[in-house]
């Protein structure tokens, strides 16, 4: 009660000294712990907790007080089913995973991550789909199908959306926007309809919930690999595009600009949202394509195996957690896998055009001959040593037999580091800075808390939903205050004067009583 009298008393204060201004608009700042304030305070028969200037309490408070206001919504964001990634092998295709909830009520989906593409899609009122059963193996749960009907938070996009790459297509613009990707992989695809919806979330701090309004392809008709059951449950885009999930959250306020992924040995991983890895992390800058970032690319400087750097192995590569593997450009892969071979002393084995790997070896279960390392030398004396650049063979019986390097050799000038190449590391895409990170991790290091598993978070956790896509103003646009907008002309200048008076009073004890409340 005493606190709030002595805010109440230096507001009236106030309005008594702006009352007697002449024409120029002027006001002392009161610091809360200083002494003018510990002075009122003391007046008024309280001293509340008013510590020693530059004491250790004294900067822990103002610590406190700055998170509380200023980094609350900066935090790392994981699906709310959990941060864990998972590979599943044959039984999917090789590529890394995570469960997903999307809708009200939510539904679960298994997508693949990929860092090579902006969209979210998940299969949806399907016309062409990969079948969605016969993994019950391999999982804990049935797979999802979305459907916007179902989820009450849902709504198409329409063509007229800034975010509608295909408007051209649109008879009015008033149709649902249509979305057509066309990946890589020979004839894969996915096509359909753009939908906003709720991404379930969760905070790395106090697994709070987290709704985060995101634009996601229901995907009607995919082709190729994706029928095959490379994500027969749908694709996380994670891309440097204005549609990828980590562009929206970041848009919105919510995370850091960045995110990571972390891969281990047992095919397992995390997925985190606004992760900026480690101050001793290295890192080598993203390269411009056409001078615009649209993925994730690096320029190596030189490719080592062993101690031998062979000369003109500089490349562009683009990292990619959607490629199982990592591919060279022709010319740099045959200079690579010509060294490797020259230091490796056991008998290489003949290969068939079936096998995805050329340099193959003789192992034995006695055990394994001496391998050379693989690096990656970047500018500014960076490097990156592939933690395991080989895949061991085994027979019928689980004998280890054949040992193989995994590396491809591609007709196209951009090579690519896939997900062999980054296993053993915390791998950090810092889109706000521009740069790839890395670091040595078994991806149970990364945050405080313990490794998450692929359970939900408590459901009564209060929700912080994100706002639409309509509530926060577009990228590409200013935002305009509605009362600057709509400024009436001014009229009797007395009259305005002491209107003015009083709004100010009342506006400065509602702002004091409010700073009360905060700290």
């Amino acid at each position: 009660m005493e606190k709030t009298s002595f805010l109440i008393s230096l507001a009236v204060a106030s309005c008594l000294a702006w009352g007697a201004r002449s024409f120029g608009l002027s006001s002392e700042l009161v610091h809360r712990f200083s002494d003018e304030a510990r002075t009122v305070a003391a007046s008024r028969g309280g001293c509340g907790r008013f510590p020693v200037r530059r004491s250790e309490e004294y900067y822990r408070m103002l610590a406190r007080s700055d998170i509380r206001r200023l980094g609350a919504r900066y935090q790392m964001l994981f699906p709310s089913e959990g941060s864990e990634a998972v590979s599943l092998g044959n039984d999917f295709g090789w590529l890394h995973y995570t469960w997903i909830n999307i809708g009200t009520p939510n539904v679960s989906f298994l997508v693949a991550l990929d860092a090579g593409s902006d969209l979210l899609w998940i299969p949806c009122d399907c016309i062409q789909c990969a079948p969605l059963s016969g993994y019950h193996g391999s999982l804990d749960k049935d797979l999802g199908l979305y459907n916007p009907a179902e989820s009450r938070t849902s709504r198409y996009l329409s063509c007229s959306h800034e975010l509608c790459s295909l408007r051209s297509s649109c008879g009015n613009l008033k149709q649902h926007c249509p979305y057509n990707i066309k990946y890589y992989s020979e004839n894969t695809s996915s096509s359909g309809l753009l939908v906003e919806d709720i991404l379930h979330l969760a905070s790395t701090e106090d697994r709070a919930s987290v709704q985060a309004s995101v634009i996601i392809g229901c995907g009607r008709k995919q082709s190729g690999g994706y029928l095959d059951g490379i994500a027969p449950d749908g694709l996380l885009g994670l891309g440097f595009g204005d549609i990828s999930v980590p562009s929206f959250l970041a848009r919105n306020g919510l995370i850091q600009n960045s995110f990571s992924l972390c891969f281990r040995d047992d095919n397992s991983g995390r997925l985190l949202f606004g992760d900026e890895g480690l101050s001793s992390q290295q890192s080598t800058p993203f390269v411009p394509l056409d001078g615009k970032y649209i993925t994730y690319i690096i320029a190596v400087e030189s490719l080592c195996i062993g101690s031998q750097c062979p000369g003109k192995t500089s490349f562009h590569a683009l990292v990619d957690s959607g490629s199982s593997f990592t591919f060279l450009p022709d010319n740099v892969y045959k200079r690579v896998t010509m060294e490797f071979d020259t230091q490796v002393n056991v008998s290489r084995l003949a290969t068939d055009n079936e096998s995805p790997w050329e340099y193959c070896y003789e192992a034995s279960p006695l055990g394994m001959p001496a391998v050379p390392t693989v690096k990656l030398i970047f500018g500014g004396n960076k490097s990156f040593t592939a933690v395991n650049p080989i895949f061991l063979v085994y027979d019928n019986e689980g004998e280890l037999t054949a040992f193989c390097l995994a590396l491809q050799s591609s007709q196209e000038t951009l090579g690519t580091i896939g997900q062999n190449f980054m296993t053993g590391y915390h791998m950090v895409f810092d889109r706000e800075n521009l740069k790839l990170g890395w670091s040595q991790s078994d991806c149970r290091d990364l945050d405080n808390t313990r490794r998450m598993p692929l359970s939900s978070p408590p459901h009564n956790r209060p929700e912080n939903p994100l706002p639409t896509n309509e509530q926060h103003s577009s990228p590409n646009t200013h935002a305009v205050s509605p009362v600057v907008a709509g400024r009436a002309p001014l009229a009797n200048s007395t009259s305005v004067s002491k209107l003015i008076d009083a709004w100010y009073c009342l506006l400065l004890l509602l702002t004091q009583l409010a700073v009360f409340a905060i700290g």
